[in-house]
């Protein structure tokens, strides 16, 4: 037998070291052997990191953090104001300029109106012709129709300013577009109007270009420039168009997000269905019933 406290092991002795009270005594370990390395554990009542619990090593981040982080980046950057009303001036005139072409097509398509020269001057043909009121219908269509164009290119080209700033260069572009259709389509033939008004006879029958009755500009103080009518079309189509896109949008954010690698849109806890059991074959013997 050995001393007290002491036993050999292969030779060598392993004293006990005192425990605390109610626990067994630790052996210690002998001279010479590397003790084994053991974990970081956390703390009671500590939460592990958010990588060791998806199964990640330390260095490794969890997907919803790197998704999280990707577009703080991408979207919570600081906006430039300048820049900013650099681009909706830049889209607004561009629109303007669009408004030429959307002039001419309502001049093509909408009818003249016949008139006859007077003494006094130039008189409807019929009393009361259905020309003019064609001429209002015609320019509210494509007024219509341009308005959601416009709200479609710029929810495209300028994804990167979806939001108010895209709703108010599509509103403010198709404003100024309207006027700038209007004064081009009703110049067209207007010239050789007021030619044949001052040097026909009387008796001589000849056209009036469209122009538009339900819709103008009014003058604010004589400076600021007011459309009303029909001229407001197409800043309304704009407007109801980018306002239902951002209404059926995906993004929470209105501008595309990168999808996290590995993210599914399925629940975890959805449960699988079953397979139904096949059923049993025509000859199969039934198996007996207890």
């Amino acid at each position: 037998m050995s001393a007290e406290g002491q036993s050999p092991v292969g030779g060598q002795s392993v004293a006990e070291r005192p425990s605390a009270e109610g626990q067994p005594p630790v052996a210690d370990q002998p001279s010479g052997t590397e003790q084994p390395a053991v974990a970081d554990q956390p703390a009671a009542g500590e939460q592990p990191p958010v990588g060791e619990r998806a199964g990640l090593g330390v260095g490794d981040a969890a997907p919803s953090t790197a998704y999280q982080s990707s577009l703080e980046l991408s979207f919570d950057e600081p906006r430039r104001p300048l820049r900013t009303a650099a681009t909706v001036l830049g889209a607004v005139l561009a629109l303007a300029v669009l408004g030429v072409p959307f002039g001419l097509l309502w001049a093509a398509l909408a009818p003249d109106t016949p008139v006859l020269k007077t003494a006094e001057g130039a008189i409807y043909a019929d009393p009361q012709p259905e020309q003019p009121i064609a001429a209002d219908g015609w320019f509210s269509l494509l007024g219509l129709g341009f308005g959601l164009l416009v709200a479609l290119a710029l929810w495209f080209v300028l994804r990167r300013r979806r939001g108010p700033v895209g709703l108010l260069a599509a509103v403010l572009g198709a404003l100024a577009a309207a006027p700038v259709a209007w004064q081009v389509g009703r110049r067209v033939g207007l010239a050789t109007f007021d030619r044949l008004l001052d040097t026909a006879p009387a008796g001589q029958a000849f056209t009036k270009p469209a122009d538009l009755r339900a819709g103008g500009v009014d003058w604010l103080l004589d400076v600021l420039p007011v459309p009303h009518g029909n001229l407001l079309l197409p800043a309304f189509g704009a407007a109801v168009m980018y306002t239902l896109l951002a209404g059926w949008s995906r993004w929470p954010g209105l501008r595309p997000e990168p999808d996290p690698a590995g993210l599914s849109w399925v629940s975890a806890g959805t449960p699988t269905p079953q397979a139904a059991p096949a059923p049993p074959a025509p000859d199969e013997a039934e198996p007996p019933r207890g």
